[in-house]
């Protein structure tokens, strides 16, 4: 299933995406696409339903984004091979965690406004995992099961803010519009491998972004289990598992997002978000 969230922002209502690709209000069956809506058993009952028989929601309408009331928002650092070789960066021994504010959440198309004062406002496109069951102390072998599916994210980030402003790495990842999620909420039964995304990012028209989960140094599966050695995840976690090559800040000589410019991304079977990017 493809699920998203539809309407003016704080007021979505949750849907599903018909085959034809028209939004079905899902508002009679689910109160949103969060918390116990994400289970395993929640699914299966929406499965049930007939899309047809569903009310539809204006095709042109404003797309939220794809889960509501995230608890966390949590980002993995260096974890492509390629990406921690552009950045002149050694691959981590274990995964790098750190958090964006929630408050930096919003639709696949909003517009992303760069902060005050910024000087280097970057791109990132990232595989998203939404987590669907409780999960903590888990092995390896269980994480995919603890996961509700699979979402486009840009991880947008100010590289002054994040590396020379003190202190971790969340001054420069979670201004207001940093976290575009969306269009949709992928169900991980329709991903048959997470580690097997092409995924891509351009900037006015330039493609700058071209890689593949395929390079990420830890795996979905070992991302999952390791956060939950440190912390419980609860449905409607958000994980953001790295990105590949192709950052503003790897080009030579280094290019950075401006007012007017446009962004398109994407990740095979997930979606594409479009930006247009503003000033804050």
């Amino acid at each position: 299933m493809k699920l998203l969230r539809v309407g003016p922002a704080g007021q979505e209502k949750p849907a599903l995406l018909d085959a034809s690709g028209m939004p079905r209000d899902l508002s009679a069956h689910i109160d949103d696409v969060s918390g116990d809506a994400l289970s395993d058993e929640s699914f299966a009952r929406l499965r049930q339903l007939d899309p047809e028989s569903l009310p539809t929601l204006p095709s042109d309408a404003r797309i939220g984004p794809c889960v509501g009331h995230v608890g966390k928002f949590i980002c993995i650092g260096l974890n492509y091979a390629d990406h921690a070789a552009e950045a002149g960066m050694a691959l981590p021994e274990e995964p790098v965690i750190f958090f964006k504010a929630t408050s930096a959440i919003v639709g696949p198309n909003d517009d992303v406004e760069i902060p005050r004062g910024s000087v280097k406002t970057d791109w990132e496109v990232e595989l998203g995992v939404v987590i669907g069951k409780p999960a903590k102390y888990i092995s390896e072998a269980e994480a995919l099961d603890h996961v509700a599916g699979y979402c486009v994210v840009n991880d947008l980030s100010e590289r002054d803010f994040q590396l020379h402003r003190s202190g971790q790495w969340v001054k420069g990842k979670s201004a207001d519009t940093f976290g575009p999620i969306g269009p949709w909420l992928v169900t991980r039964d329709e991903v048959t491998d997470p580690q097997d995304l092409p995924m891509y990012l351009e900037v006015n028209g330039t493609r700058f972004q071209d890689g593949s989960t395929r390079t990420m140094h830890f795996s979905v599966a070992t991302v999952v289990s390791h956060l939950s050695q440190f912390m419980s995840l609860q449905p409607g976690d958000v994980i953001s598992t790295g990105t590949p090559p192709g950052v503003g800040m790897g080009q030579k000589p280094e290019q950075y997002l401006q007012t007017g410019d446009s962004m398109v991304l994407g990740i095979r079977g997930l979606g594409v978000q479009r930006q247009r990017v503003v000033a804050s």
